[in-house]
């Protein structure tokens, strides 16, 4: 008897977490976003996240649809160091069938499709899975973990982010956390400090999420889990195990033997015409740093970020 319900034990131990998993698979809302192109080497997702005004966690009367505000680039090569690469909304591109403007306008434009064609054609790279956050759902996911810790040396009290700060680390809740994950105005680096804070929530959330302790909290999971798919739409084709390998992978680059920060940047005031104030890359290097990331050559640690001189 003793053997028997140490058997039942185990098979519930085992089956809970597969369950649990074929059950958030089947919650995971799916968008043809993917361009089909030929595949490159290593396994390239493409990260955005949302900021519907629809989901009601950014309140704006005026302001329709959704636009992308984080836009974020995670590459495994086949060999080399995994590189998570921030792209500022604001980089001046070139988007396919329409004029230059910034980037965060091609998500505007054509949705996720051509956001993926758009970033595909800056990078050389293709995007195997696409992962789109809504910021909605950020709330719920930090709430869902029971906060996290996040620091900051800005002193801030932003009305268009909600972000009020001083000095220093602490634990917050998820209005907090997507205050902090949103402010772009009050930073004297504008995007390139936003994505920094951004890649900071992220790297939090993960800390959370690989806590042992869920291992025996199946409520917590469940929330959880709720929480994530609910605030999540992916490629067709994507599941829940690539999004295991993209936490992974996430993990690897903000590791030490990793690779984060952003493409060259030579101007965060670059203003060509009719878009106003745009990041504009460097021309001359960004074609050869994206064909490294590829081959995973380009050197671990930071890299990028404002333009100095």
């Amino acid at each position: 008897m003793i053997l028997l319900g140490v058997a039942i034990v185990l098979v519930l131990m085992l089956a809970w977490p597969i369950g649990l998993l074929m059950w958030a698979n089947g919650k995971i809302d799916h968008v043809d976003a993917l361009s089909g192109a030929a595949g490159t080497p290593g396994t390239t997702y493409l990260l955005a996240g949302s900021d519907s005004r629809a989901d009601g966690a950014i309140e704006d009367t005026e302001t329709q649809g959704a636009r992308t505000d984080t836009i974020m680039l995670l590459h495994v090569p086949d060999s080399g160091p995994t590189a998570l690469i921030s792209l500022p909304r604001d980089t001046y591109v070139e988007i396919p069938g329409h004029d230059p403007s910034k980037l965060n306008a091609a998500f505007s434009w054509g949705g996720a499709p051509l956001l993926v064609q758009t970033v595909e054609q800056l990078t050389g790279l293709t995007v195997d899975h696409y992962v789109e956050v809504g910021f909605g759902g950020i709330e719920q996911v930090v709430d869902a973990v029971g906060g996290v810790e996040l620091c900051s040396d800005l002193t801030v009290d932003d009305a268009d982010s909600g972000m009020v700060w001083t000095p220093g680390c602490r634990e917050v809740g998820g209005v907090e956390a997507l205050a902090f994950a949103r402010m772009r105005k009050a930073d004297p680096t504008g995007d390139i400090g936003r994505a920094e804070r951004q890649q900071q929530l992220i790297g939090a959330l993960s800390s959370k999420v690989e806590n042992p302790g869920l291992v025996f909290q199946p409520g917590r999971q469940v929330d959880l889990l709720t929480a994530g798919t609910g605030a999540l739409t992916v490629s067709e084709g994507t599941g829940i195990l690539d999004l295991g390998g993209l936490a992974l992978a996430f993990r690897n680059a903000k590791g030490e033997g990793g690779i984060t920060g952003t493409p060259p940047i030579i101007s965060l005031d670059y203003r060509p015409g009719n878009v106003g104030s745009t990041v504009r890359l460097d021309p001359d290097q960004t074609p050869g740093f994206f064909a490294a990331i590829g081959a995973g050559t380009w050197p671990a640690g930071p890299t990028g970020g404002a333009p100095t001189g």
